[in-house]
Protein backbone atom coordinates (compact mmCIF):
# COMPACT_ATOMS: atom_id res chain seq x y z
CA UNK A 1 0.00 0.00 0.00
CA UNK A 2 1.48 3.33 -1.11
CA UNK A 3 -0.20 5.19 1.75
CA UNK A 4 1.76 3.12 4.29
CA UNK A 5 5.06 4.32 2.76
CA UNK A 6 4.02 8.01 2.44
CA UNK A 7 5.64 9.77 5.40
CA UNK A 8 3.59 12.93 4.79
CA UNK A 9 0.35 10.93 5.14
CA UNK A 10 1.69 9.21 8.26
CA UNK A 11 2.38 12.61 9.86
CA UNK A 12 -1.00 14.03 8.78
CA UNK A 13 -2.95 11.06 10.16
CA UNK A 14 -0.97 11.11 13.41
CA UNK A 15 -1.54 14.86 13.91
CA UNK A 16 -5.27 14.58 13.24
CA UNK A 17 -5.67 11.64 15.61
CA UNK A 18 -3.29 12.49 18.47
CA UNK A 19 -3.13 16.32 18.39
CA UNK A 20 -6.53 17.33 17.02
CA UNK A 21 -8.48 14.56 18.75
CA UNK A 22 -10.24 13.28 15.62
CA UNK A 23 -11.57 9.72 15.73
CA UNK A 24 -10.24 7.10 13.33
CA UNK A 25 -13.56 7.23 11.46
CA UNK A 26 -13.31 11.03 11.11
CA UNK A 27 -9.71 10.76 9.85
CA UNK A 28 -10.76 8.12 7.32
CA UNK A 29 -13.61 10.27 6.00
CA UNK A 30 -11.44 13.39 5.78
CA UNK A 31 -8.62 11.71 3.85
CA UNK A 32 -10.85 9.36 1.86
CA UNK A 33 -9.51 6.00 3.06
CA UNK A 34 -10.88 3.11 5.13
CA UNK A 35 -10.91 3.12 8.92
CA UNK A 36 -8.82 -0.08 8.97
CA UNK A 37 -6.14 1.68 6.90
CA UNK A 38 -6.11 4.59 9.38
CA UNK A 39 -5.39 2.06 12.15
CA UNK A 40 -2.50 0.61 10.10
CA UNK A 41 -1.11 4.10 9.43
CA UNK A 42 -1.17 4.95 13.13
CA UNK A 43 0.68 1.72 13.91
CA UNK A 44 3.24 2.51 11.21
CA UNK A 45 3.68 6.04 12.60
CA UNK A 46 4.61 4.56 15.98
CA UNK A 47 6.96 2.04 14.39
CA UNK A 48 8.70 4.81 12.39
CA UNK A 49 9.17 6.94 15.50
CA UNK A 50 6.87 9.67 14.20
CA UNK A 51 4.69 9.12 17.24
CA UNK A 52 6.17 8.40 20.68
CA UNK A 53 3.78 7.59 23.48
CA UNK A 54 5.07 8.29 26.99
CA UNK A 55 3.02 7.34 30.03
CA UNK A 56 3.89 9.63 32.94
CA UNK A 57 2.62 7.22 35.56
CA UNK A 58 4.80 8.52 38.40
CA UNK A 59 2.85 11.77 38.40
CA UNK A 60 -0.30 9.80 39.11
CA UNK A 61 0.93 6.74 40.94
CA UNK A 62 4.41 6.67 42.44
CA UNK A 63 4.53 2.87 42.86
CA UNK A 64 3.63 1.75 39.32
CA UNK A 65 7.21 0.83 38.37
CA UNK A 66 7.61 -1.14 41.59
CA UNK A 67 4.29 -2.90 41.03
CA UNK A 68 5.35 -3.92 37.51
CA UNK A 69 8.66 -5.28 38.82
CA UNK A 70 6.87 -7.47 41.37
CA UNK A 71 4.32 -8.60 38.77
CA UNK A 72 7.07 -9.69 36.37
CA UNK A 73 9.31 -11.22 39.03
CA UNK A 74 6.59 -13.44 40.50
CA UNK A 75 4.33 -13.78 37.44
CA UNK A 76 1.38 -12.10 39.16
CA UNK A 77 -1.75 -10.75 37.49
CA UNK A 78 -1.72 -7.56 39.50
CA UNK A 79 0.06 -5.79 42.37
CA UNK A 80 -1.23 -2.81 44.34
CA UNK A 81 1.22 -0.88 46.54
CA UNK A 82 0.15 1.78 48.99
CA UNK A 83 2.29 4.31 50.85
CA UNK A 84 4.07 2.93 53.91
CA UNK A 85 2.94 4.53 57.17
CA UNK A 86 2.52 3.36 60.78
CA UNK A 87 1.47 -0.23 61.43
CA UNK A 88 -2.19 0.33 62.29
CA UNK A 89 -2.60 3.06 59.67
CA UNK A 90 -1.05 0.77 57.03
CA UNK A 91 -3.53 -1.97 57.91
CA UNK A 92 -6.40 0.49 57.54
CA UNK A 93 -5.09 1.66 54.17
CA UNK A 94 -4.49 -1.93 53.04
CA UNK A 95 -8.08 -2.70 54.01
CA UNK A 96 -9.35 0.25 52.00
CA UNK A 97 -7.25 -0.68 48.95
CA UNK A 98 -8.41 -4.30 49.12
CA UNK A 99 -12.03 -3.22 49.53
CA UNK A 100 -11.73 -1.04 46.40
CA UNK A 101 -10.12 -3.88 44.47
CA UNK A 102 -12.78 -6.38 45.51
CA UNK A 103 -15.62 -4.06 44.59
CA UNK A 104 -14.06 -3.58 41.16
CA UNK A 105 -13.80 -7.30 40.34
CA UNK A 106 -16.74 -8.85 42.20
CA UNK A 107 -19.88 -9.84 40.30
CA UNK A 108 -23.31 -10.77 41.55
CA UNK A 109 -23.81 -14.51 41.83
CA UNK A 110 -20.18 -15.23 42.70
CA UNK A 111 -18.90 -16.99 45.82
CA UNK A 112 -16.31 -14.97 47.73
CA UNK A 113 -14.09 -16.73 50.28
CA UNK A 114 -12.40 -14.90 53.17
CA UNK A 115 -9.78 -15.81 55.74
CA UNK A 116 -9.51 -13.82 58.99
CA UNK A 117 -7.20 -11.54 60.95
CA UNK A 118 -6.68 -7.86 61.68
CA UNK A 119 -6.08 -6.78 58.08
CA UNK A 120 -9.11 -8.68 56.75
CA UNK A 121 -11.16 -6.99 59.46
CA UNK A 122 -10.05 -3.64 58.01
CA UNK A 123 -11.27 -4.83 54.59
CA UNK A 124 -14.68 -5.56 56.10
CA UNK A 125 -14.81 -2.18 57.83
CA UNK A 126 -13.90 -0.36 54.60
CA UNK A 127 -16.67 -1.80 52.43
CA UNK A 128 -19.47 0.71 52.00
CA UNK A 129 -20.83 -0.22 48.60
CA UNK A 130 -23.69 1.17 46.58
CA UNK A 131 -23.27 -1.95 44.45
CA UNK A 132 -25.60 -4.50 46.02
CA UNK A 133 -25.05 -8.19 45.29
CA UNK A 134 -28.13 -10.10 46.48
CA UNK A 135 -27.15 -13.39 44.80
CA UNK A 136 -23.47 -13.35 45.78
CA UNK A 137 -22.40 -15.55 48.69
CA UNK A 138 -19.69 -14.66 51.21
CA UNK A 139 -18.12 -17.66 52.96
CA UNK A 140 -15.27 -18.31 55.44
CA UNK A 141 -12.14 -20.14 54.31
CA UNK A 142 -11.07 -20.83 57.91
CA UNK A 143 -12.72 -21.71 61.20
CA UNK A 144 -14.71 -18.81 62.56
CA UNK A 145 -15.11 -19.22 66.31
CA UNK A 146 -13.07 -18.26 69.36
CA UNK A 147 -13.14 -16.29 72.59
CA UNK A 148 -10.36 -13.79 71.86
CA UNK A 149 -10.58 -10.93 69.36
CA UNK A 150 -13.97 -12.04 68.05
CA UNK A 151 -13.97 -9.09 65.62
CA UNK A 152 -11.11 -10.59 63.59
CA UNK A 153 -12.57 -14.09 63.29
CA UNK A 154 -13.80 -15.17 59.87
CA UNK A 155 -17.48 -15.38 60.84
CA UNK A 156 -17.45 -11.78 62.03
CA UNK A 157 -15.68 -10.58 58.88
CA UNK A 158 -17.95 -12.58 56.57
CA UNK A 159 -21.11 -11.23 58.21
CA UNK A 160 -19.86 -7.61 58.00
CA UNK A 161 -19.08 -7.89 54.29
CA UNK A 162 -22.28 -9.83 53.57
CA UNK A 163 -24.38 -7.17 55.28
CA UNK A 164 -22.52 -4.31 53.57
CA UNK A 165 -23.12 -5.82 50.13
CA UNK A 166 -26.61 -7.11 50.98
CA UNK A 167 -25.28 -10.50 49.90
CA UNK A 168 -25.96 -13.96 51.28
CA UNK A 169 -23.39 -15.38 53.66
CA UNK A 170 -22.55 -18.66 55.38
CA UNK A 171 -20.80 -19.14 58.72
CA UNK A 172 -18.35 -21.84 59.78
CA UNK A 173 -19.21 -22.91 63.34
CA UNK A 174 -15.85 -24.39 64.29
CA UNK A 175 -12.65 -22.85 65.71
CA UNK A 176 -9.48 -22.39 63.69
CA UNK A 177 -7.77 -25.02 65.82
CA UNK A 178 -9.02 -28.14 67.64
CA UNK A 179 -7.30 -30.36 70.22
CA UNK A 180 -6.53 -33.41 68.08
CA UNK A 181 -6.33 -34.54 64.47
CA UNK A 182 -9.14 -37.03 65.23
CA UNK A 183 -11.39 -34.23 66.53
CA UNK A 184 -10.82 -32.30 63.32
CA UNK A 185 -11.76 -35.31 61.19
CA UNK A 186 -14.99 -35.83 63.15
CA UNK A 187 -15.95 -32.15 62.90
CA UNK A 188 -15.33 -31.69 59.18
CA UNK A 189 -17.48 -34.73 58.43
CA UNK A 190 -20.52 -33.07 60.03
CA UNK A 191 -22.97 -32.18 57.21
CA UNK A 192 -23.40 -28.50 58.10
CA UNK A 193 -19.65 -27.96 58.40
CA UNK A 194 -18.79 -30.05 55.34
CA UNK A 195 -21.27 -28.12 53.20
CA UNK A 196 -19.71 -24.77 54.20
CA UNK A 197 -16.19 -26.05 53.50
CA UNK A 198 -17.35 -27.42 50.14
CA UNK A 199 -18.89 -24.03 49.30
CA UNK A 200 -15.63 -22.29 50.24
CA UNK A 201 -13.75 -24.51 47.79
CA UNK A 202 -16.10 -23.35 45.01
CA UNK A 203 -15.19 -19.67 45.52
CA UNK A 204 -14.49 -17.63 42.39
CA UNK A 205 -12.58 -15.04 44.46
CA UNK A 206 -10.66 -15.47 47.71
CA UNK A 207 -9.16 -12.75 49.91
CA UNK A 208 -6.52 -14.02 52.30
CA UNK A 209 -4.12 -12.54 54.79
CA UNK A 210 -0.52 -13.75 54.92
CA UNK A 211 0.92 -14.26 58.38
CA UNK A 212 4.57 -14.09 59.41
CA UNK A 213 6.30 -16.37 61.87
CA UNK A 214 3.91 -17.97 64.43
CA UNK A 215 5.12 -15.81 67.30
CA UNK A 216 4.14 -12.66 65.32
CA UNK A 217 0.58 -13.76 64.48
CA UNK A 218 -2.29 -12.30 66.52
CA UNK A 219 -4.60 -15.22 65.80
CA UNK A 220 -2.02 -17.99 66.05
CA UNK A 221 -0.82 -16.80 69.47
CA UNK A 222 -4.26 -17.38 70.95
CA UNK A 223 -4.23 -21.02 69.81
CA UNK A 224 -0.63 -22.13 70.33
CA UNK A 225 -1.12 -23.38 73.89
CA UNK A 226 1.07 -26.37 74.75
CA UNK A 227 2.51 -26.48 71.24
CA UNK A 228 4.07 -23.02 71.62
CA UNK A 229 7.67 -24.21 72.02
CA UNK A 230 7.47 -26.82 69.27
CA UNK A 231 5.91 -24.48 66.73
CA UNK A 232 7.96 -21.35 67.39
CA UNK A 233 11.25 -23.29 67.32
CA UNK A 234 10.47 -24.87 63.93
CA UNK A 235 12.78 -22.96 61.58
CA UNK A 236 11.18 -24.50 58.50
CA UNK A 237 8.09 -22.32 59.07
CA UNK A 238 8.27 -18.90 57.41
CA UNK A 239 4.63 -17.92 57.85
CA UNK A 240 1.08 -18.99 57.21
CA UNK A 241 -1.73 -18.56 54.71
CA UNK A 242 -5.23 -19.42 55.83
CA UNK A 243 -3.50 -20.62 59.03
CA UNK A 244 -1.66 -23.38 57.20
CA UNK A 245 2.02 -23.04 58.14
CA UNK A 246 4.22 -22.95 55.03
CA UNK A 247 7.91 -23.27 54.23
CA UNK A 248 9.94 -20.97 51.96
CA UNK A 249 8.65 -22.80 48.89
CA UNK A 250 5.02 -22.17 49.81
CA UNK A 251 4.47 -25.81 50.74
CA UNK A 252 2.57 -26.93 53.83
CA UNK A 253 4.83 -27.88 56.72
CA UNK A 254 4.31 -31.31 58.27
CA UNK A 255 3.52 -30.62 61.93
CA UNK A 256 0.85 -31.02 64.61
CA UNK A 257 -0.63 -27.58 64.00
CA UNK A 258 -1.39 -28.23 60.34
CA UNK A 259 -2.90 -31.59 61.27
CA UNK A 260 -5.42 -29.85 63.54
CA UNK A 261 -6.18 -26.55 61.81
CA UNK A 262 -9.63 -26.24 60.24
CA UNK A 263 -9.17 -24.27 57.06
CA UNK A 264 -9.20 -24.68 53.30
CA UNK A 265 -6.40 -26.94 52.06
CA UNK A 266 -3.66 -25.15 50.13
CA UNK A 267 -4.22 -27.21 46.98
CA UNK A 268 -7.90 -26.26 47.10
CA UNK A 269 -6.94 -22.60 47.57
CA UNK A 270 -4.71 -22.77 44.48
CA UNK A 271 -7.69 -24.01 42.47
CA UNK A 272 -9.68 -20.81 43.13
CA UNK A 273 -9.60 -18.63 39.98
CA UNK A 274 -8.64 -15.36 41.71
CA UNK A 275 -6.80 -15.29 45.05
CA UNK A 276 -6.00 -11.85 46.45
CA UNK A 277 -3.29 -11.81 49.13
CA UNK A 278 -3.08 -8.79 51.42
CA UNK A 279 -0.17 -8.23 53.81
CA UNK A 280 2.62 -5.81 54.65
CA UNK A 281 5.53 -5.50 57.04
CA UNK A 282 9.19 -6.46 56.80
CA UNK A 283 8.60 -9.29 59.28
CA UNK A 284 6.29 -10.85 56.68
CA UNK A 285 8.55 -10.57 53.62
CA UNK A 286 9.71 -14.20 53.80
CA UNK A 287 6.13 -15.41 54.18
CA UNK A 288 4.88 -13.27 51.29
CA UNK A 289 7.76 -14.49 49.09
CA UNK A 290 6.87 -18.07 49.99
CA UNK A 291 3.21 -17.53 49.06
CA UNK A 292 4.30 -15.99 45.74
CA UNK A 293 6.86 -18.71 44.99
CA UNK A 294 4.27 -21.38 45.79
CA UNK A 295 1.73 -19.87 43.38
CA UNK A 296 -0.78 -19.44 46.20
CA UNK A 297 -1.99 -15.99 45.17
CA UNK A 298 -2.62 -14.15 41.90
CA UNK A 299 -2.87 -10.56 43.18
CA UNK A 300 -0.82 -8.92 45.94
CA UNK A 301 -1.87 -5.84 47.89
CA UNK A 302 0.95 -4.50 50.07
CA UNK A 303 2.88 -1.31 50.86
CA UNK A 304 5.90 0.32 49.23
CA UNK A 305 8.51 -0.75 51.80
CA UNK A 306 7.38 -4.38 51.71
CA UNK A 307 7.17 -4.29 47.92
CA UNK A 308 10.73 -2.97 47.65
CA UNK A 309 11.97 -5.78 49.91
CA UNK A 310 10.28 -8.33 47.66
CA UNK A 311 12.38 -7.31 44.65
CA UNK A 312 15.72 -6.90 46.45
Amino acid sequence: MLFIQDRRILIKVAQMYYEEGATQSEVAKKIGISRSLVSKLLTKAREEGIVEIIIHETRVHQFRNLERKIERLYDLRDVVCIESVGLETSKKQLGEATSEYLQRVIRDGQIIGLSSGTTLNEVAKAIHSVQLLPTATIVPLVGGMGNERVDIHSNSIVSKIGNALKAKYELLHVPVMVDTKEAKEVLIRQPSIRSTLDLAEQSQIAIVGIGGRPEDSTMVKSYLGLDHQQITSDNEIVGDICYNFINKFGKQVDNAWNDRVIAIELEKLKAIPLVIGVASGLEKVSAIKAALEGGLIHVLITDGVTGSALVE
